[in-house]
């Protein structure tokens, strides 16, 4: 169905336009993760883990001010269809919640609430589900798919071969300044690999499932629609991009326990972050309390601390079991492949391509076509979640 020429139909596509146009520059993890990373691990370690690092982050390139008034002046009374405008009411608040998040980036408490604000904090239930996770063993480290082999550089061919089953193209890139070992930058359409880690096997069939097979499926997704919104984002996507991601994981057989694990250790890092602990005790918590080891708690603790208290990592468990349950109750996941789409927004993602301003997903997550999980203590983890 193509849209109509009428006079709201143009206003509609013009605001779009212009917030597409305003919020190309927020790109949260550009300016959330910290620029001296290594030094401060070096320091801390050698603190015996009570000094907390002092991060520095990079410089906000716009101005935060005009973004602001820009987005709260788009004149969505001329948008007549109800929905749409509510719609958009919704992705101006939230966009404008990301750009405090932004301007308040390392000024602790100031941008712990903003967080607070985007992403929301643990619930009891998602803290009692990490702690029933963490009650399982891990898998055996010592086999040969979990020894760390390959350079960010030696990675670079396994991300490339896998991107064959897909018909689109990104940029590669590497970088000693990011807290995760990789990660899709949605606004420049490029992978960014960790130099500072040597992966596994595992990891490289978890990244290339995660990375490539959900988060840019759905950054290219997201361009192919005459609304924009689809690709930088509807409000709250993060759960559900997130949640789909570790899914792609389980859907191809290479979610593990451990990795589990890992997600269940950045709910109770980010849950510190709610009793107010600082760096050191949330890193003392994971690596005393838990025994995780001490280069795994820093990065997560990192993680949850960074910018003054980043809560988003909680969203990944908690994602993980709503996408979980959404696909064994027989639901559509490609209409969540769309763009950077959120659960909530379900009826009219379905309502906007009925109109003609979306289209169905022309790139589909390779293992969501058949699953392929084995594993059956992982199974009964996720059916066991509350």
């Amino acid at each position: 169905m193509m849209v109509d020429n009428s006079t709201s139909t143009k206003a509609l596509l013009e605001i779009d336009k212009r917030i597409d146009e305003l919020v190309k520059q927020i790109e949260l993890l550009s300016y959330v993760n910290p620029i001296n990373i290594e030094e401060e691990k070096e320091r801390f370690f050698a603190s015996k883990y009570l000094t907390d690092p002092v991060f520095k982050y990079p410089n906000i390139n716009f101005d935060k001010f005009k973004l602001h008034r820009e987005l709260f002046t788009q004149p969505l009374e001329q948008i007549e269809d109800i929905d749409i405008r509510n719609l958009y009411e919704d992705i101006i608040y939230a966009y404008s919640g990301l750009i405090q998040c932004i301007e308040n980036i390392g000024n602790g408490k100031h941008f712990y609430f903003n967080s607070l604000h985007c992403f929301g904090t643990p619930t009891e239930n998602d803290v009692e589900n990490a702690k029933f996770i963490l009650h399982f063993e891990d898998e055996n480290k010592d086999l040969e798919r979990f020894q760390p082999k390959y350079s960010a550089k030696d990675s670079e061919i396994f991300f490339k071969e896998f991107s064959k089953k897909y018909d689109f193209s990104y940029n590669i890139e590497f970088s000693d300044k990011i807290s995760a070992i990789a990660m899709v930058l949605n606004n420049i359409k490029t992978l960014v690999l960790n130099t500072n880690h040597t992966y596994s096997e595992n990891e490289l069939a978890v990244l290339t499932n995660h990375e490539i097979g959900v988060h840019m499926v759905t950054t290219m997704n997201g361009l192919l629609h005459p609304l924009k919104i689809f690709s930088h984002g509807f409000p709250d996507n993060e759960e559900t991009q997130e949640g789909l991601a570790v899914f792609s994981e389980y859907m191809s057989n290479n979610l593990t326990v451990t990795r589990l694990k890992e997600l269940a250790y950045r709910v109770i890092a980010v849950d510190s972050l709610a009793k107010g602990y600082p760096f050191s005790r949330t890193f003392r918590l994971l690596h005393n309390n838990y025994d995780l080891d001490r280069e795994s708690a820093f990065y997560i603790t990192l993680r949850a601390h960074r910018g003054g208290g980043f809560t988003k990592d909680y969203l990944y468990l908690s994602g993980l079991k709503k996408i979980y349950d959404y696909y064994h109750s027989g639901k559509d996941l490609n209409l969540l492949l769309t763009g950077k789409v959120s659960l909530d927004y379900v009826d009219e993602i379905q309502s906007l391509i009925k109109k003609g301003f979306a289209v169905p997903s022309k790139h589909i997550t390779d293992s969501y076509a058949e699953n392929k999980n084995t594993d059956k203590k992982v199974d009964f983890i996720l059916r066991s979640l509350k």
